[in-house]
């Protein structure tokens, strides 16, 4: 579906403003008549299905006194008040005014609004629903004194007179009339697709004087209707045939469906509007839009599920697949699947696939997040990647949209940097931390060897099954290969090696750390110092070094500090852990897996995580590393949207997943030999 709020799609097409929706000068109020209950549910359901909410309501604002701030490249305009407030509302409006506002565009003063508002496809509404919002909006709605800020359009986008003309020629105030010839839930569907949903106000393409091309899908201009038009820097996607109707159902519902998810402001329509529509109304939708022949401006929706892809084979020989397996194969995994309920396949994604590549640049450089629903309450983030550099987006993107079966043309440096310079978007976070950039590793002398490196560290049990006693990847604690601020990153480790550990209270080697983390993190066995795979892991961590000199203090190095003086709450961290941890790492820490028994996320205790002579096991190491990283998809921090909780959530939920059952780790009696034992350690 469209990747915008389709109520302020037409901004940069059609000269837009948003009505206001009062009159100024005193108008006779409608005689008073007994309250009728059923026509203000019916006048509320209505409204959903109009999403009046997504337009008058301002964030944080009351409920439909206006105020929404919206930039257009024609000046900047603001919501109306259409609360029933008698002098800066609409409680004055006769049903009559109210209806001429809505199907003609005109309000009380005799103004002509801009089709900000849709009036056109509001035009198409039967009397008997357009009565039922009218009372809705008298009876229901609380009354807000909130004057409307004035808009501020550069002329001559601020005179109306032409508004007159451009009716006279485009608008059909006329109500939907069935077609015959058409079953009651086909009828049921265009009426609310063309009318009250006004879906073509987004998904048709726009005439010389900004018009839809076509307002249905009848006569000779109706091929264009719904057919994709990109608008607002997004590409709304044609609507003509798509998908199956469970499938469509599922993502107006829930903002998602085996395919892929909805972005943009569409989020908002999801979650104001069409989750509340009866199932009924879905199906009638489904089954219209199903009913519409394939459309010529974007590729066609699929209708049966792919066949589960794999790795692409150059994902670890290519820039944009090294760069894909950095920023985004944590989420939408390395064989583009996704994980279903928190983040969206990227295979066969209509959005990753589409002619038009404008959507997925547009959710690359400012982020994304899930639309709430009563079904996926739980909102998952996707951090904005405006830091990384026009090619390399560009790398990745052509990567994505040539992998898995989506064949569509290569992303251009040009074309982000073009979509950057327009959206201007601003960094949700800033870090000393000098992201390492995998890519670089195909420039290395040793490439190789250190791509290799990188591997080990990211599919250690696959790669090293005899020296990985759990289901722990070395990825697992060292996010991203080791490039992540505050996730243990790798960078200028290697330049503090050989060097003294207190825990083993000896000088020890690189070679000796790393297989203190098989022996503990991956409840394994040790790796021969002089083995090719040992080598390799050392020259990435080489590679990682860059100038890094002993002494030097590395911004990002390590999980952080948390205050050990904070108490931990056992209670309060099972509840955390059930609200913010069990959707990755299972309600009994067992990780979350494919239904082949592949792991997605790991497990955090029992026979396959680490056992209790790992860092992780301690309390308030576990609490640095929670709080700074976990959990991902929770806000805009690049590059995971990870961290988010308080400190004394992060040592509540610590404290209460590390005292978890684990494997014990037979060699605890040598630790700390020279005393300093951490107060928090499990032995």
């Amino acid at each position: 579906m469209a990747s915008v709020r389709s109520r302020l799609a037409l901004c940069a097409m059609t000269l837009l403003l948003i009505p206001v929706l009062h009159a100024r000068e005193p108008i006779a109020a409608t005689d008073s008549e007994p309250v009728d209950t059923a026509l203000i549910d019916r006048g509320k359901y209505v409204a959903q299905l109009g999403d009046c909410i997504a337009c008058h309501t301002a964030p944080q604002g009351a409920l439909m006194a206006g105020g929404l701030q919206l930039q257009t490249p024609m000046g900047t305009i603001y919501s109306s008040n259409i609360t029933p407030d008698p002098d800066t509302g609409i409680g004055r409006y006769s049903f009559e005014q109210f209806d001429r506002a809505m199907r003609e565009g005109v309000n009380a003063e005799g103004t002509h609004l801009y089709p900000a508002m849709p009036y056109p496809s509001y035009a198409k509404m039967t009397e008997a629903d357009m009565r039922a919002l009218y009372t809705y909006l008298m009876e229901d709605v609380a009354p807000v004194n909130q004057a409307d800020l004035p808009a501020q359009m550069s002329w001559p986008f601020s005179m109306r007179w032409g508004l007159a003309l451009w009716n006279w020629v485009f608008l059909d105030d006329q109500p939907f009339e069935p077609d015959p010839k058409r079953p009651a839930l086909i009828n049921r569907g265009a009426y609310l697709v063309q009318g009250l949903g006004h879906c073509g106000a987004c998904h048709t393409p726009r005439g010389i004087a900004f018009q839809e091309k076509a307002m249905s899908d009848a006569g000779s201009s109706g091929k264009h209707f719904l057919a994709g038009e990109t608008v607002e820097h997004w590409r709304a996607l044609s609507l003509r045939n798509l998908w199956t109707v469970p499938d469509t159902v599922q993502l107006l519902k829930t903002g998602q469906n085996r395919f892929a998810t909805v972005s943009g402001n569409m989020v908002d329509v999801i979650h104001h509007s069409t989750q509340h529509f009866s199932d009924a109304d879905l199906t009638a939708i489904a089954s219209y839009l199903k009913s519409l022949p394939p459309g010529e401006n974007d590729r066609p929706m699929p209708a049966l599920p792919l066949t589960r892809a794999s790795a692409p084979d150059d994902l670890f020989s290519s820039r944009g697949g090294l760069g894909y397996t950095q920023f985004c194969s944590d989420c939408h995994r390395a064989d583009g699947a996704g994980v279903p309920g928190m983040f969206p396949p990227l295979a066969g994604n209509p959005s990753v696939a589409s002619r038009d590549p404008t959507s997925l640049l547009h959710i690359t450089l400012t982020g994304w997040k899930s639309a709430q629903t009563t079904t996926h309450s739980r909102v998952f983030s996707m951090p904005g990647f405006d830091r990384l550099a026009d090619q390399e987006i560009a790398e990745i993107l052509s990567f994505v949209r040539s992998r898995w079966g989506n064949n569509s043309t290569a992303v251009t440096p040009a074309q982000v940097k073009k979509l950057r310079d327009s959206l201007n978007p601003q960094p949700s976070d800033s870090t000393a931390f000098d992201t390492p950039r995998l890519a670089n590793l195909l420039m290395a002398t040793n490439a190789d060897q250190v791509i290799r490196g990188m591997r080990l560290h990211l599919q250690t049990k696959a790669l090293l099954p005899d020296n990985v006693g759990n289901a722990l990847n070395c990825t697992s604690c060292h996010l991203n290969a080791g490039t992540v601020a505050d996730g243990s990153p790798f960078v200028g480790v290697s330049a503090f090696f050989p060097g003294y550990a207190p825990r083993a209270g000896k000088v020890i080697t690189l070679e000796e750390r790393i297989n203190g983390c098989f022996r503990r993190s991956m409840n394994g066995k040790p790796i021969p110092a002089q083995s090719p795979d040992m080598q390799a892991m050392v020259a990435y961590f080489d590679w990682m070094k860059n100038n890094t000199q002993p002494g030097d203090k590395v911004a990002g190095r390590g999980v952080g500090k948390i205050d050990p003086a904070i108490k931990p709450d056992l209670g309060n961290g099972q509840q955390v852990y059930a609200t913010q941890c069990a959707v990755c790492h299972g309600v009994s820490g067992e990780g979350l897996a494919h239904e082949d028994g592949n792991l997605i996320f790991p497990p955090l205790w029992g026979d396959q995580s680490f056992n209790i002579g790992a860092g992780m096991a301690r309390t308030y190491t576990a609490a640095a590393f929670v709080k700074r990283n976990m959990p991902i998809g929770f806000h805009g921090r690049f590059p995971l949207g990870q961290g988010g909780l308080s400190d004394q959530e992060a040592v509540d939920v610590a404290a209460w997943f590390s005292q978890q059952p684990r494997p014990d780790f037979p060699d605890k009696v040598n630790d700390w030999p020279n005393g300093g034992k951490p107060v928090d350690a499990r032995y």
